[in-house]
């Protein structure tokens, strides 16, 4: 079995779910083949020659080598200026190479102007005409010789953002016509939220042979006919190359669960597809990252969890990590305590990635996001004094927010300034099939049958483009707000953020 991580994402560190798949299936006779085609492709689009008919590219061309060379280097001094320069100016190679297909691509999004992710007619149409993707000549040259060269009958293709849709569905078009009995397997984040939608059938059939939702290791233990498809599946990374993603160094992945162990927030997807809170034992997290750290020698490991449990966060005190890591978390009462904080310093803790949400109690409780302002405030001091980094994430626009309560968010931001190292900023958007929201008088937001989220009429005039006017011009024009934007790594955001915390860890 073939399995494919597709363009595009975030270059920056190896799939986590097809390295789940690997090693359900590596230690049976009939291991898979793994392939990011995302760093791949990225690779294959910035090695090609460009037209550099103005100085920024013609700059770009001539320093691409070194540029490279940089983002990878794990033993220079981490400068975000430079860093910066880096990026933007191998992002601008690929975007100029891929540019006169009418595709506009950077290194963490894809935007067709003539084919949207969210119609079902655009993804077939995508699959119809491969030919037009932009990644077509990678296709051609590195996946279809690969397939010719092998005797696999199935392609599992992982298939988790927006931003991979219509380049994974032309590379499904292009294995349909040159190999067409090879059964194409369709998962992921994203088509397990397309399959949790109300009266979902498959509209692919002809172009996609199965669709699986949640996680696949189970369907593909039972698939290949392995046993014990049932149990624990440490994750494989072999296959993939490791030195050559986007990174100050290897950035391992790991989800210690599925799901989210809080489940009450309204609005939230997990809660309106119903995808149960599942957790590996803490024991068994940690004997898997022991000995992963122990094989690849991570600069930084990354929990996937949508949010890490308390009493994982214990098992790592107890049980240090050997490299630096981060994660998101919840604002519990457990962070009021200086010591816990510190043990988590100890333990690798190099940045927590902290849904505030918003700086408003009543809006917090409404929303039932179960955070304490007061706490949050202690906690944030404590996490700051012990030397962890903090990327937190504010949500406006929601329906109990105002104007008013989105000025009181800023003042928190503002007392807060010093404890915060990076923001992420986004303005609502309400679930289509969410419960709650029945509630609301709302209207298509984007078009397109294949779309999570709608408008709506909000109760208190709080509209996007209120919201919007109020982030540009109120919000981030404050100068220590503005500060802490403009920390934020492009492009790569919270994925490189730990390797910027002003405290974080020395990495390996």
């Amino acid at each position: 079995m073939i399995l494919i991580h597709p363009p595009l994402s975030k270059p920056c560190e190896p799939p986590a779910g097809i390295a789940r798949l690997a090693g359900a299936t590596g230690s049976d006779k009939r291991p898979s083949t793994v392939i990011d085609a995302n760093l791949d492709a990225a690779l294959w689009a910035v090695h090609r020659p460009v037209e550099a008919e103005d100085t920024w590219t013609r700059r770009s061309v001539k320093n691409l080598g070194a540029n490279l060379a940089y983002l990878r280097n794990r033993g220079h001094h981490l400068d975000i200026a430079r860093y910066s320069r880096a990026v933007a100016d191998v992002n601008r190679i690929l975007e100029k190479s891929l540019f006169p297909s009418g595709v506009r691509v950077s290194l963490s999004n894809y935007h067709d102007r003539n084919l949207t992710p969210l119609k079902t007619t655009d993804l077939i149409r995508a699959a119809e005409e491969p030919e037009k993707n932009p990644f077509y000549g990678y296709f051609r040259e590195r996946l279809i010789s690969q397939l010719s060269r092998s005797s696999n009958d199935h392609i599992g293709i992982s298939l988790n953002f927006l931003s991979q849709a219509l380049t994974a569905f032309s590379m499904i078009g292009l294995f349909k016509k040159e190999y067409p009995n090879v059964k194409i397997i369709l998962g992921g984040g994203l088509v397990t939220s397309w399959i949790k939608r109300p009266g979902w059938k498959n509209p692919f059939s002809g172009l996609v042979d199965e669709m699986v939702a949640g996680p696949g290791e189970e369907y593909i233990r039972g698939l290949l006919g392995i046993d014990g498809k049932d149990g624990h599946c440490r994750p494989v990374y072999d296959q993939f190359r490791l030195k050559d993603y986007l990174s100050p160094g290897l950035i391992l992945p790991y989800s210690a669960s599925s799901g989210c162990y809080w489940q009450k927030c309204l609005f939230c997807p997990e809660k309106a597809e119903g995808n149960p809170y599942k957790p590996i034992s803490v024991d068994l997290v940690l004997e898997d990252l022991e000995s992963l750290i122990n094989r690849h020698n991570p600069a930084l490991v990354h929990f996937l969890d949508n949010a890490m449990s308390p009493s994982l966060l214990k098992g790592l005190i107890d049980r240090p990590l050997t490299a630096p890591w981060y994660g998101f978390a919840r604002m519990t009462d457990h962070f009021k305590d200086p010591d816990f904080c510190t043990g988590l310093r100890n333990s690798g803790c190099a940045l927590l990635k902290i849904g505030i949400e918003s700086g408003n109690q009543n809006v917090l409780d409404q929303l039932q996001k179960g955070i304490d302002l007061e706490t949050a405030s202690i906690a944030l001091k404590n996490i700051k004094k012990a030397g962890i980094g903090t990327f937190l994430y504010f949500l406006f626009g929601t329906p109990p927010e105002g104007h008013s309560e989105a000025m009181q968010t800023l003042d928190f931001v503002k007392r807060h300034h010093g404890e915060i190292d990076f923001m992420n900023l986004s303005v609502f958007n309400m679930p289509v099939n969410g419960p709650d929201a029945k509630k609301y008088d709302t209207s298509q937001f984007y078009e397109g049958d294949l779309s999570f989220y709608s408008n709506f009429r909000h109760p208190k005039s709080w509209n996007r483009d209120k919201v919007r006017a109020f982030l540009e011009y109120d919000f981030k024009k404050d100068p220590v707000i503005r500060a802490i934007v403009k920390r934020t790594p492009p492009f790569f955001t919270s994925n490189h953020a730990a390797f910027y915390a002003n405290l974080s860890p020395p990495f390996r």
